[in-house]
């Protein structure tokens, strides 16, 4: 079973055409395959419009009543997915974002090398021409930051959100939920996806990577905030427990 994990706050505009176009790419595609959205707090009726395509789609909808942030939600699909599968080193979850930043047409590509063997697929892309002036500073300060995370060296675009995870190795790296209903993902943004990386690359046996062209279709202006991505950046390097799980994951590909 492949999963779909996709965040959304306020795309009522986009998730609807990204549903239906992930549906033209996987139906023939011989795999199994069922899409979790989460809305986190939308306010302009974006769960509402999840609800017909419920009737045609292998879909749940799940809700946050209150913004929690993307963190809190990439955790939550995560551990949803896994309380479905009955077959962690079989499935997969792809995490991609909600508003067509993310190509949904690189997914038959990456569930193909999650065929092959890989436990995790990574996308990269030197395609950032059409971005804002706040993206390009945004990404720039972070390439800078980038350099102090306790990433694996191998990976181009740690930040990115487009990855495939077998689902052993998000097993493995979330664990139990603890009683305290504490959240394992503590930063949010572009720092939650390095965070992830982070915490399942000590077990990972084989990653690979697939370049992907971002053709960029705005349908509203960018929430990315240069400063509040740096900062949390910054707050995953400063991270001891982040820094020995890094250290741990380089030892194990050593």
């Amino acid at each position: 079973m492949i999963y779909i994990g996709i965040p959304a706050k306020d795309e009522r505009h986009t998730i609807g055409p990204l549903l239906w176009r992930i549906r033209e790419l996987l139906l023939g595609s011989g795999r199994d395959f069922h899409v979790l959205v989460i809305d986190d707090g939308s306010s302009d009726g974006t769960y509402e419009a999840l609800e017909s395509y419920q009737r045609v789609l292998p879909l749940t909808a799940l809700r946050n009543d209150v913004s929690e942030g993307y963190g809190v939600c990439l955790e939550r699909l995560a551990r949803e997915t896994l309380r479905r599968s009955d077959y962690p080193r079989r499935d997969a979850l792809v995490t991609l974002q909600a508003d067509f930043s993310d190509p949904p047409e690189a997914v038959p590509e990456m569930v193909r090398r999650f065929e092959g063997g890989a436990d995790l697929i990574v996308a990269t892309s030197t395609n950032h021409t059409e971005e804002s002036r706040r993206e390009k500073i945004a990404r720039v300060g972070a390439r800078f930051v980038s350099r102090r995370l306790p990433v694996p060296s191998g990976v181009e675009e740690p930040l990115g959100s487009l990855r495939l995870y077998r689902l052993f190795v998000l097993d493995r790296a979330l664990g139990e939920p603890t009683s305290s209903d504490e959240p394992v993902l503590r930063h949010d943004g572009w720092a939650a996806n390095a965070e992830l990386l982070i915490r399942v690359w000590p077990h990972v046996r084989r990653a690979e990577q697939v370049e992907v062209t971002r053709d960029v279709r705005r349908y509203r202006a960018t929430r990315v905030q240069p400063l509040y991505e740096l900062r949390g950046l910054g707050r995953v390097a400063r991270d001891p427990v982040l820094r020995k799980l890094g250290a741990d994951g380089a030892a194990a590909h050593a």
